[in-house]
């Protein structure tokens, strides 16, 4: 089982770019595939994008594809999700997933181990 801190999040305008990290601890990572999910006020908590343990396969929801970036450095433990041309929309709760496994999945239940999330707001 991982533990997950994420960090990162913070108070941005419209246009801006955001980096948020992942750290973590307490399994081999480069065992993981791992995953952001978002929850915005009053939503559910949905997929944001992932990646498989070897970094090789990504997804990235509809609404991200082409604005976000998501990627996993083993060596150092992490994930990292580079956010570009932010808008009011991504304003969330972003929270880091992983599962022990190779493949990525979009559903919210398979993924096993979860960060406390970090607070990501867009002022237009």
């Amino acid at each position: 089982q991982l533990q997950l801190l994420e960090s990162g999040g913070g108070l941005v305008q419209a246009g801006d770019s955001l980096r948020l990290s992942c750290a973590a601890s307490g399994g081999t990572f480069s065992d993981y595939s791992m995953a952001w999910f978002r929850q915005g006020p009053g939503q559910e908590r949905t997929l944001v994008a992932a990646i498989n343990r070897g970094g090789v396969t990504q997804y990235y929801g509809d609404s991200v594809r082409g604005r976000f970036i998501i990627s996993k450095d083993n060596d150092k433990n992490s994930l990292y999700l580079q956010m570009n041309k932010l808008e009011p929309g991504d304003t969330a709760i972003y929270y880091c997933a992983a599962r022990d496994s190779r493949y990525i999945s979009v559903s919210l239940s398979a993924w096993d181990d979860w960060g406390q999330g970090t607070q990501v707001t867009v002022s237009s």
